[in-house]
């Protein structure tokens, strides 16, 4: 920690949560590696050829952001949805999450104060219960809300670095066990996610060092690649949200997919590869979810501004 001698003690104490982050992801992510591919399911032949060609390279690996770019929507929201059918928390909480989602869609990137509420939200109702509890119940809500909104281009070009001999692991501020559920669904190597503290296999409600966002990704990504003796020029890394620009600047090759609008400027600026799944070209531009999830996205954000008012 030398290195930081030179920064303000509170920007030292930031820099300090976001390693401490990365380094509890990145050791959490190759605990999981083993199990991942011992369970791996085999290769979908029905995703699209990828626009991108990956060579095989045992020094490289690729890292892929989860939220907006492997899966559509929020992560988060999608397992919130889960835990409340099945009662772990109130028909309030659940609006609160539906407005997290709403921001999320319609601003088209990750916003950290709602980022950060969603975190908290999420830790006070998982204290209190068991770590492999959450993991099974995660698996269910893969199946419920999460499966049929992987893309399948971007899941097409995490099959091409598997292909090619590379481990592939996604990269997320979700939580771990959730991530780390996708990527064994998705047949990937692991997962790199915020990491909550348990105590004996028990959430005690409190992180580990600091959600995996921002900066602390790029920490998680550079920890993982140390201990797994991979050169980071060689390496390929993807995201929508410029809010990860610190992850993609590691690598040799970085690809914006679905980005959000200050991403797009700076791929543009920094020539980096590009591209978007989302069906509306117009929804792409300006970061609107596609015609059929409108409906859903204007009923959640009417159900959370018509409670926010009862509230006032």
């Amino acid at each position: 920690m030398a290195a930081l001698g030179w920064l303000t003690p509170r920007r030292r104490s930031a820099t300090a949560r976001s390693v401490l982050a990365g380094e509890a992801s990145a050791e959490a992510a190759r605990k999981s590696s083993q199990e991942l591919e011992e369970v791996a399911p085999a290769p979908d032949t029905a995703a699209r050829e990828p626009e991108f060609p990956v060579l095989g390279d045992d020094k490289a690996a690729a890292f892929f952001d989860l939220d907006n770019t492997v899966m559509q929507g929020a992560s988060l929201f999608h397992f919130g949805r889960g835990l409340y059918k099945r009662k772990f928390f109130e028909t309030r909480d659940l609006a609160r999450f539906a407005w997290q989602q709403a921001w999320f869609r319609l601003a088209g990137s990750e916003d950290p104060e709602h980022m950060q509420d969603a975190q908290n939200s999420a830790l006070s109702i998982v204290q209190g219960h068991r770590v492999a509890e959450l993991t099974i119940i995660g698996e269910e809500i893969y199946d419920e809300y999460m499966a049929e909104r992987i893309w399948p281009g971007t899941r097409a070009l995490a099959q091409a670095h598997l292909d090619a001999g590379q481990k592939v692991w996604l990269v997320t501020a979700a939580p771990v066990e959730i991530a780390q559920v996708i990527a064994r669904r998705l047949g990937l190597t692991g997962a790199l996610g915020t990491v909550a503290e348990s105590v004996d296999g028990v959430y005690t409600g409190k992180l580990v060092g600091e959600p995996l966002h921002g900066p602390a990704k790029a920490e998680a990504v550079r920890a993982l690649a140390a201990a797994e003796s991979l050169d980071l020029s060689r390496c390929a890394a993807y995201s929508d949200s410029h809010n990860d620009i610190p992850m993609l600047s590691l690598v040799g090759h970085p690809y914006a997919i679905n980005p959000d609008s200050k991403l797009r400027k700076h791929a543009r600026e920094m020539d980096w590869r590009l591209r978007d799944y989302r069906t509306a070209r117009k929804a792409a531009k300006v970061g609107l979810p596609a015609a059929a999830g409108v409906g859903a996205v204007a009923g959640g954000t009417a159900a959370a501004i018509a409670l926010h008012r009862r509230r006032r």
